[in-house]
């Protein structure tokens, strides 16, 4: 199955949009680190800092004067581990946690506090260092503060959602719009890909280029420029085969008379049997020959006076006059082959259609029933809201469910034609279906094992 526009459309703008939703969270997360760490090791450089002025020299050494409460404070419990830790040049404590972790070079820490990351606890913390020499004395103390990577994540966090939030929001908006667009974009080509699906295969009008989008018109330019070439080839070819119809018409009718009369003259003549059967042969052709340069007429001439015609254009008529006419030359051929025609109807039946052609309905449904049927026809008529419904049904062999649209092709004839008892032209429904769908109506067929035998079902509106 090809692609769709709107994928191809959106396919790429998808991946665009997912890379640059990773480049915005590393980012964010790159940001949010910096900061955090930026403003939190500059607190805990502070600290320190404060802790180190709280550092006095006396002759025994350095004496902390902090306060117990300012103790508790620099060792304050929150979402955040905080500890601190004062130590000598030995390593005794002076103040403080005695367990805080330490980094190995101490050098940079004697200029200003430096951080460093470290353990405690089983959990990555940061912390600053900062150390102090003696004025006095050649010794000095480190004051090391840490606290909990925590409020820095919850930083990260936080930083990461504000940007990928409104990052998501904003796109998955942007393509709701990008995709309501381009639907409304292509929405033209698909009303034209209903109407073409829509249409009756012999309507090659041209295709509306109202709204459709200017990157399409050469598309539908070209289609209807197709349209025409084939409503041209199409109509001559209709004109051939009718020019040609009705140039053998006149040819094929000598024939068939010269041999009827040949026929007559040597039959009176006393020909031999032999003769008189190939003559019985030639007369038969000529008249089949006859029938379907005259089928072949009424196909071409239906087509051409039904393609334009519409179901609103046609006047409402009594179809049941126009079916007894059609019918009454056929009873007496029903009559010497041992048929039995009934007809059953309403009084009256209107129905939208041209009384010609309805006729050649009639006509060409009994002749198929006459010659593939059994010895029973029916002819039903009904009225119904929407219109009339004929039947022509009979109780002959039916028609092969797999072969109940091939029977309306022209010279379609089924399997094994050649050898069939009865020969007809293979035309005859071919012209029902195109003068029933060009006055606007319907044709069905129902055979075995649904009907007992073929029943022809045509539907005219109201």
């Amino acid at each position: 199955m090809n692609p769709s526009l709107r994928s191809q459309l959106l396919g790429p703008l998808l991946w665009v949009w997912l890379l640059g939703v990773v480049v915005a969270a590393y980012g964010a997360f790159r940001l949010a680190s910096y900061a955090g760490d930026t403003a939190y090791d500059r607190s805990l450089q502070d600290e320190a800092s404060a802790i180190a002025t709280q550092i006095y020299w006396t002759d025994r050494g350095p004496l902390l004067e902090l306060s117990t409460q300012a103790q508790q404070l620099l060792a304050r419990h929150s979402s955040d581990r905080n500890a601190f830790m004062v130590i000598d040049a030995a390593g005794n404590i002076l103040a403080g946690s005695g367990d805080l972790p330490l980094p190995q070079d101490r050098s940079g820490s004697f200029d200003a506090p430096e951080v460093f990351d470290a353990m405690y606890g089983q959990e990555p913390v940061r912390g600053a260092m900062y150390s102090i020499r003696s004025p006095m004395l050649e010794t000095y103390v480190t004051v090391v503060v840490i606290e909990t990577k925590r409020k820095r994540s919850d930083l990260v966090r936080e930083v990461q959602l504000a940007i990928l939030v409104p990052t998501v929001l904003l796109g998955s908006l942007t393509f709701v719009l990008l995709a309501w667009g381009i639907r409304r974009g292509v929405a033209p080509l698909a009303r034209i890909a209903g109407e073409v699906e829509r249409r009756d295969p012999r309507d090659l009008r041209p295709l509306p280029l109202g709204d459709v989008p200017a990157e399409a018109v050469p598309l539908i330019e070209r289609i209807n420029t197709l349209l025409g070439n084939v409503a041209r080839s199409v109509e001559l070819q209709r004109r051939f085969v009718a020019d040609a119809a009705h140039q053998l018409r006149t040819p094929v009718a000598g024939v068939r008379v010269l041999a009827q009369q040949l026929q007559q003259e040597l039959r009176g003549a006393g020909a031999d049997r032999g003769t008189q059967a190939l003559l019985q042969v030639l007369v038969g052709s000529a008249e089949r020959m006859s029938r379907l340069i005259g089928q072949l007429l009424n196909l071409a001439r239906s087509e051409s006076a039904l393609r334009n015609l519409a179901s609103g254009e046609l006047q409402p008529i009594d179809v049941l006059p126009v079916i007894r006419e059609a019918a009454e030359p056929l009873l007496l051929r029903a009559d010497s082959e041992g048929k039995q025609v009934s007809l059953e109807a309403p009084d009256q039946a209107w129905a939208r259609a041209h009384p010609v052609w309805l006729g050649e309905v009639v006509s060409n449904l009994l002749d198929n029933a006459l010659r593939y049927g059994g010895r029973s026809i029916e002819v039903k008529v009904e009225t119904q809201d929407a219109g009339v419904v004929i039947q022509v049904c009979d109780d002959g062999d039916g028609i092969p469910e797999a072969q109940g649209e091939l029977i309306f092709e022209p010279f379609w004839r089924g399997d094994r034609a050649d050898v069939r008892e009865h020969e007809g032209t293979g035309l005859g429904l071919a012209i029902v279906k195109e003068v029933v769908e060009g006055m606007g109506g319907r044709i069905r067929v129902a055979s075995r094992p649904a009907f007992d035998g073929t029943c022809f079902t045509v539907e005219l509106r109201g």
